[in-house]
């Protein structure tokens, strides 16, 4: 019997080696993909995420590239030449500034857009060439994308149009075999979450609004991820899928 949620070719993870993204590359990799984690600066996370990869035997290599900056994508581009098919993308890389709109700069506007969507745009562009029948791209979102939250202005804005962009990207490389959707978590207690003056009493409004009484796990967003990349979803083209434990649906 066919498994349809194992997983074949190369998959490069943005942002894979830390949060989220470390989750979703460990789950990946497990399911049977060759995963490149791809991160910016933290050479600790990407080292430790090597070294478990190592002990258990997993495909995950680790790839330090900065996507808001031409070298940065290049070598990324350089290193997918050499990926198994089919190739393809979740994009977990984010970054932000979580402050008032009134204390927001230009600069704060311009470095949140640069990773959230610009980076995820340039990304699928260089890598087209190499997509193809069977290839999935993921783009991670947030509530934020479609709900005001708190100082969240700026990343907000731009989980929007992340969101909007993978669906216009959608209608258009479905005709090549291309899968591309959006995966929105809701609250997971990871580090990203230290920005965040008030970060206890988020989480515990998360918790409380959520029907299963509780905010997801890393592991629960990881396996939503390795469905969405699975011949498992190969007919889910453009939707984005919430893994909030239903807080979504309540007031």
């Amino acid at each position: 019997m066919t498994d349809h949620f194992a997983l074949s070719g190369t998959i490069l993870v943005t942002g894979g080696t830390r949060g989220i993204g470390r989750a979703i590359s460990l789950r990946l990799a497990r399911a049977g993909a060759h995963v490149v984690a791809n991160y910016a600066r933290n050479d600790a996370a990407g080292e430790a995420l090597r070294s478990e990869a190592e002990r258990e035997g997993l495909a995950i290599e680790v790839l330090r590239a900065d996507l808001t900056i031409v070298k940065g994508m290049a070598a990324v581009r350089e290193r997918m030449l050499a990926a198994r098919s089919p190739l393809s993308i979740v994009h977990c890389a984010g970054t932000g500034v979580h402050r008032p709109f009134a204390e927001l700069t230009a600069r704060h506007w311009d470095w949140t857009q640069a990773l959230n969507v610009r980076a995820f745009f340039e990304l699928v562009g260089e890598l087209l060439p190499q997509l193809g029948d069977g290839s999935s791209v993921v783009a991670v979102s947030s509530a934020g994308a479609v709900r005001a939250v708190p100082a969240y202005a700026a990343v907000g804005a731009s989980k929007g149009a992340l969101e909007s962009l993978a669906r216009h990207l959608a209608v258009e490389l479905a005709p090549r075999g291309i899968r591309v959707n959006i995966l929105s978590p809701g609250s997971v207690e990871t580090e990203a979450w230290d920005a965040f003056p008030d970060k206890e009493q988020r989480l515990a409004e998360a918790a409380r609004r959520a029907p299963i009484g509780r905010t997801v796990t890393l592991e629960e967003v990881a396996c939503a991820a390795q469905f969405l990349c699975s011949t498992a979803a190969r007919g889910i083209v453009g939707h984005t899928l919430v893994v909030d434990g239903g807080a979504r649906i309540v007031d």
